[in-house]
């Protein structure tokens, strides 16, 4: 399952800031906490209310006030948070505001292009997230139980989330008045799921008769300075081997547009009533995938000077094959896709024991409750870096929920937490925090956290994903 997935599934129920930052507002957590509210169309323009003017801001100096409406920027009218962010990295443009009063009127804005303009607007700046309109055969979400919280059945396909958050789009909802604004906007770089690049094999994966588009769509962004980054969520017998070869093939020709390709293997719940078969990949065709892959790589960074296509974490733990060092992630651009993310883990670790050193530990013994894939990494680096007096035993938990085919530690359940944990006899779990949502309360099966503490024998610690609060979990140190 790829490394996104767990971000995709509770997307509704976490808060992210912006990287914008001149709306002064948490876009994400916006759509998140009134998407039942807001249900504007992709393209009608809005106009948004200023609810709050910072002092002594440029809004400020310019006389805006709390109730002025913003109608347009540099003549254009804004749809959207995208709109707003472009039209406003200028440093001259005019703002067409109305007054509480109905007076309408013009301010000329001189600034820096990075200066904010200090004004909050309410919530009619964000948009609803666009929904997918694809049926993937591969797509989690249609493998997910009945009866689990609605937040965990949205599927968004948005290229504004692409941009702000990283989330991989299919790029079969974006009409050509949205790809106009793409260009216009200069939008870089986004995240693609192009799956494969074969137009017959991408409509039957994808299930959408405009699905076969992809690499007129791809082309389009290259000419106009677009950049992106690709993944393939690969199915075995349906868009590897020759296929895959082609799609490589036909994603190198749009480099440096395509700056890198994700390879990661399908995730298959036990939760496939109507949807195809397909085998999931095991060792051996995990290590055949890595063994062809490499010598292309090795090919690309001759000819490009980049390795190009990276396969993700979960195809180094389905082979057994030895991670990559850290030079061959380059600078890590599919980092939240789960590519790179053990060779980053292993690399904080190391840095945080040396930078926090711990000789001995009183007598405590540790059980790291985690996925099947990742077990027998973390057991290897608990054995390395646990302190003196310190024993580690990193216990695989089997996904009852999901099926035992689901393998990564952030789709672990409260219910399968406690079932295989009830005999544990050692001083304390831990976890990852990416087990549990945002707030910090709810596992996937809506057990509370604090039901599952109670249930299990031994005291939950909770732990960041890093190598650095691993560090801290088995050296006894406080999180910061």
């Amino acid at each position: 399952m790829h490394g996104k997935i767990r971000l995709l599934l509770d997307f509704w129920e976490k808060s992210a800031h912006n990287r914008y930052d001149v709306v002064f507002i948490p876009i994400a957590g916006f759509i998140m906490n009134h998407r039942s509210a807001i249900m504007r169309g992709s393209n009608q323009t809005m106009s948004s209310a200023i609810t709050h003017v910072q002092p002594g801001s440029i809004a400020d100096r310019l006389g805006l006030q709390a109730g002025d409406v913003l109608e347009t920027i540099a003549g254009e009218p804004v749809i959207d948070q995208i709109d707003y962010q472009a039209l406003t990295a200028r440093e001259r443009f005019d703002i067409t505001l109305t007054r509480a009063n109905g007076k309408r009127f013009t301010v000329h804005v001189r600034k820096e292009d990075w200066e904010p303009l200090g004004v909050t607007l309410d919530q009619s700046i964000v948009s609803k997230p666009r929904p997918c309109q694809n049926h993937c055969v591969f797509c989690f979400i249609d493998q997910m139980p009945p009866n689990m919280r609605d937040t965990l059945y949205v599927k968004d396909d948005d290229w504004r989330l692409s941009l702000m958050m990283g989330n991989y789009i299919t790029m079969t909802n974006i009409s050509d008045q949205e790809m106009d604004r793409i260009i216009r906007r200069r939008v870089s770089p986004l995240y693609i799921s192009v799956h494969c690049t074969d137009p017959d094999m991408r409509v039957k994966l994808l299930r959408n008769p405009r699905a076969g588009q992809i690499m007129d769509r791809l082309r389009l962004l290259k000419e106009n300075g677009i950049r992106f980054h690709c993944q393939v969520v690969l199915c075995p017998g349906w868009n590897d081997g020759k296929l895959l070869a082609r799609t490589l093939h036909d994603l190198e020709s749009l480099y440096p547009a395509a700056q890198s390709v994700a390879l990661v293997p399908i995730g298959l719940t036990k939760y496939r009533e109507g949807l195809p078969v397909i085998k999931p990949y095991d060792k051996a065709m995990a290590a055949a995938l890595v063994e062809a892959v490499e010598p292309l790589q090795e090919d690309y960074l001759r000819r490009l000077g980049t390795r190009f296509v990276f396969p993700s974490d979960e195809f180094y733990c389905l082979s057994g094959l030895p991670l990559p060092d850290d030079e061959a992630y380059e600078d890590y651009p599919q980092i939240e896709n789960g590519v790179g993310m053990l060779r980053m883990f292993e690399t904080d670790l190391r840095y945080a024991a040396e930078d926090a050193p711990v000789a001995a530990t009183p007598p405590r013994r540790l059980t790291i409750a985690t996925g099947t894939s990742v077990a027998p990494f973390l057991q290897r680096l608990a054995d390395q870096y646990a302190p003196k007096g310190t024993v580690v035993t990193v216990k695989p938990i089997i996904n009852r929920f999901f099926g035992e085919s689901v393998t990564v530690a952030g789709l672990i359940t409260g219910q399968d937490l406690i079932d295989q944990c009830r005999d544990v006899e050692e001083d304390e779990i831990l976890i990852v925090r990416s087990m549990i949502r945002s707030e910090g309360d709810l596992f996937l099966d809506n057990l509370h956290v604090d039901n599952v503490r109670k249930a299990l024998p031994a005291p939950l610690r909770i732990t960041e994903n890093s190598g650095e609060g691993f560090w801290r979990a088995i050296s006894g140190l406080e999180d910061q």
